[in-house]
């Protein structure tokens, strides 16, 4: 081993800068001893000034003739997106020896298992702590600290996006709109922000976790996923009043069936650790039998939240230490198995937009008991209205359910549409009693 561990990065946006930068203010980590020393570059636009020195780094166009070129020990990819430059350079390092690190979700949630077999064969370490999570050590937690003991669930909010934007709307009783365009201009949010308001930034992490938690395959597919889009201000202040608050979470628990992979929009008990983290702060509560619950808590996004994941596998590469891409040999994990939605016990708000006509309430209790639901609470929702103006021709009706399968409650509102009495669509959060 020698004094100096050379790097290479592809990809100098937000993540690259502010990890050259850490490395340039403290080039010995984590007590190995070794430098860690930037050697080699690859971006789109060379003229670009980005606040950080790069005049002792060889410049690449090619991020794929970089990975391959001698002279680095590790090819550091930061360029995103699951496929394309990003897929052909992280195998072409890989296939050299090299050892990859990288904050892609997208690309291991896509090619994982394909790519900790390339670099099992090749003996080139794969690292991605900032694939999860942005700056919490929610990867090194399941994959090292808790090696070998049982897990029976990983979930938590992993996306710091959607977590803004619905703390916004919470706080200021405003709409989805208004505060996505909040998140675009301070930067929390993308131009396009599809990826992480529909959910699929939380899917691939959700994937990855649970992959390592449960020794078993990645299957993204497997997924279920909904965003935050349909969340108005009406169902956070319902929420206030049951005594939680709406988040987004990626929910990922072991069963007798297989393992059950969900993101979606849920109703958490307010004071509980989930609840109470806010803004763009994730938290990731890890839970199995022997120790009860871990909750890890911290920056999920963010230049300088990331780019600390990306330095602390540099310092773990420089420290010699070279962990199994996903805690154990590719070949040995468990061939995925999906449990069935349908299968899920828990309770569930639902809002209601219902015609405003007699034996409405007695047609939603009717066909609740032929599923044998039991409500916990019927609400009626009347806005304040002048005397001068007309009644409205529809009320709001929340119900809030025992516990019940997702299965039963999808028959009974499906045949709540058909009776036509509701008006629209209806709205529904599982709630998270226990978080």
């Amino acid at each position: 081993m020698t004094d100096t561990l050379k790097i290479a990065i592809a990809g100098l946006g937000t993540v690259g800068t502010a990890t050259i930068g850490l490395l340039q203010a403290e080039p010995t980590h984590g007590g190995s001893g070794r430098t860690i020393e930037l050697v080699a570059v690859s971006a789109r636009d060379k003229s670009r000034e980005r606040g950080v020195d790069l005049s002792g780094a060889a410049w690449f166009d090619d991020p794929v003739a970089m990975a391959e070129a001698p002279g680095a020990d590790v090819f550091v990819e930061l360029i995103g997106g699951e496929g394309g430059v990003a897929l052909a350079a992280v195998e072409a390092a890989l296939a050299s020896g090299k050892a990859v690190v990288t904050a892609n979700k997208a690309l291991l949630a896509a090619h994982g298992m394909r790519l900790a077999a390339l670099a099992e064969e090749n003996r080139a370490p794969l690292l991605f702590e900032a694939a999860v999570a942005g700056g919490i050590p929610a990867i090194r937690t399941v994959r090292d600290s808790l090696a070998g003991i049982p897990i029976t669930a990983v979930l938590g909010i992993m996306n710091g996006t959607c977590n803004y934007i619905l703390t916004e709307m919470e706080r200021g009783g405003r709409s989805f709109a208004d505060c996505l365009a909040d998140a675009q201009r301070l930067g929390y949010a993308e131009a396009d922000p599809t990826f992480d308001v529909d959910g699929f930034d939380t899917a691939h992490k959700l994937a990855i976790l649970s992959s390592i938690a449960f020794t078993t395959q990645i299957d993204a597919d497997a997924v279920r996923v909904e965003g935050i889009r349909s969340i108005e201000p009406a169902d956070l202040e319902a929420a206030a009043e049951l005594g939680f608050r709406i988040k987004l979470l990626g929910i990922a628990t072991m069963t007798a069936e297989g393992v059950d992979q969900r993101v979606h929009p849920t109703m958490v008990p307010r004071g509980s650790a989930l609840a109470e983290t806010s803004g763009v702060t994730n938290a990731v509560s890890i839970r199995g039998p022997a120790f009860g619950e871990l909750v890890l808590s911290g920056p999920g996004a963010g230049g300088s939240a990331t780019a600390s994941a990306v330095v602390s596998d540099l310092t773990d590469l420089a420290r010699g230490l070279a962990p199994s891409p996903l805690g154990r040999p590719s070949a040995s994990l468990m061939p995925f198995r999906k449990a069935e939605a349908s299968g899920h016990l828990g309770a569930y708000y639902v809002r209601l937009p219902i015609a405003d006509r007699p034996g409405a309430f007695a047609a939603l209790a009717t066909r609740m008991a032929a599923e044998g639901i039991s409500l916990e609470q019927i609400v009626q929702k009347t806005p304040h209205r002048p005397d001068h103006l007309p009644p409205l021709e529809e009320q709001t009706v929340i119900l809030v359910t025992y516990p019940t399968s997702s299965a039963a409650l999808a028959r009974a509102l499906a045949d709540i549409e058909a009776d036509g009495t509701i008006v629209r669509a209806p709205h529904v959060i599982p709630i998270a009693q226990t978080l």
